[in-house]
């Protein structure tokens, strides 16, 4: 792949989202060589990636942006939200990016709902994955929104190869 592409994902908590992203990166990166980034939205400030009392912590806690890096990982903490250029930037190296939440980023995106679609999300998608819960009939999907089958992850990586933003 020569040119670099992301796509957003978007939905409910507990609708399938991670594991849909979890299922096309492993597609992505062992079927198809590509180098795979990800970028999760935390909107409720849920995630803990470190343990009181250890450096990294207190580092972080200073207000510092802070870089923990080792053999086999880095991580970055920071104190503020970062734009998607700027965490494009920080990934650098990688062919597909693939971000949940953060709708507002100007991405091409596919929102993924199990037993009930929830309208407020139409303006901001592109695709709708949805399984054999949604009956598809009840909704006013608009024309524009390209259908797919959520336990289906080669298609939505053919969806991702025709529509993806170029970054």
């Amino acid at each position: 792949m020569e040119k670099r592409i992301a796509v957003g994902f978007t939905g409910p908590s507990n609708s399938g989202k991670t594991t849909l992203i979890l299922k096309v990166a492993r597609k992505l990166i062992h079927e198809h060589g590509l180098e795979v980034a990800i970028i999760k939205h935390d909107p409720k400030d849920k995630a803990r990636f470190d343990v009181e009392g250890k450096d990294s912590y207190k580092f972080s806690d200073t207000g510092a942006e802070v870089i923990v890096t080792s053999p086999n990982r880095t991580t970055y903490f920071s104190h503020r939200e970062s734009s998607l250029d700027e965490m494009i930037r920080l990934f650098n190296h990688f062919d597909v990016l693939l971000v949940e939440g953060l709708k507002g980023l100007p991405l091409p995106r596919i929102s993924i709902f199990r037993n009930t679609i929830d309208e407020d999300y139409f303006p901001f998608m592109n695709a709708l994955a949805i399984d054999e819960t949604i009956n598809i009939v009840d909704y006013k999907v608009p024309h524009d929104v390209d259908m797919l089958n959520l336990n289906d992850p080669d298609e939505v990586i053919s969806w991702i190869f025709k529509n993806a933003k170029q970054v």
